[in-house]
Formats: structure tokens, sequence, C-alpha cells
């Protein structure tokens, strides 16, 4: 298997589980019934699995740039070095991203983030230039 499609990989499941911790947490303030329902006035939940609920989202959307870009590639035949890196580097940003906005360190969070667009572009700029 190609590196970046690893990646990929890795990568989709890792966004798939995030958001197990923070319904844990749901379920521990709300109660199951609650959890599983609708409640018309929901307790708020802990602070870090609120964060963690923005950083799953936030995993979702940038999953959306990062799997097509991968896959276009790949359907290209462009792989090699600057694909893997950036996969790779794009993978351990989205968890460094994760831990750092449940973690509240809102600079960690923000290299992250950019470390992990800079990947796209990374990905991007080798298709646009074949």
């Amino acid at each position: 298997m190609k590196t970046e499609l690893w990646y990929l990989a890795l990568v989709t499941a890792f966004t798939g589980l995030l958001w197990f911790p923070y319904v844990l947490d749901r379920t521990k303030v709300w109660g199951l019934t609650d959890t599983v329902g609708y409640p018309a006035n929901p307790k708020p939940l802990d602070a870090w699995a609120e964060r963690l609920k923005r950083a799953h989202a936030n995993a979702v959307e940038n999953l959306v740039i990062f799997a097509p870009l991968v896959l276009v590639a790949n359907a290209m035949g462009i792989t090699g070095g600057a694909i893997a890196t950036a996969a790779m580097v794009y993978f351990w940003a989205r968890v460094v991203h994760a831990v750092a906005y449940t973690a509240a360190w809102p600079w960690v969070r923000t290299l992250a983030f950019t470390a992990g667009w800079l990947s796209c572009v990374v990905i991007a700029w080798q298709i646009l230039t074949r």
C-alpha cells in the first residue's frame, strides 16, 4: 500500500473515532436516556468534551479536502516523497490538533491546523503542476 493511502486510512479511522470520548462524557452528564434521545434542555457537557466535539467537526470538514486530494493524486499516478510526507504530516497534525483543541492549547492547535492545511497545499500543488 502506498504511504499516502495508508495515512488516508489512518486519518479516516482517527476521525471516525473522535466522537467516542465526548459521547461518553455526554452519557455521564446527561444519562443514557437523554444521550440517545432529544432532551429539551440538555445540561452542558464538560468543557473538554465540548472542545473535542468541535475538534471532531473540524476534522470531518478537513477530511473532505484531504481525502479527495490523496485519491486524485493516486488516480493520476502521482506519488513520491512529497505526497507521502504531506500525508504523514497531515495525519500527525490532525492528531496534535485534536489533543491541543481538547486540552485548550490554542497556539498548538493553530500551528497543527496550519501544518495540516499546508500538507493539503503540497498535495494540491503536486496535482496541479502535472
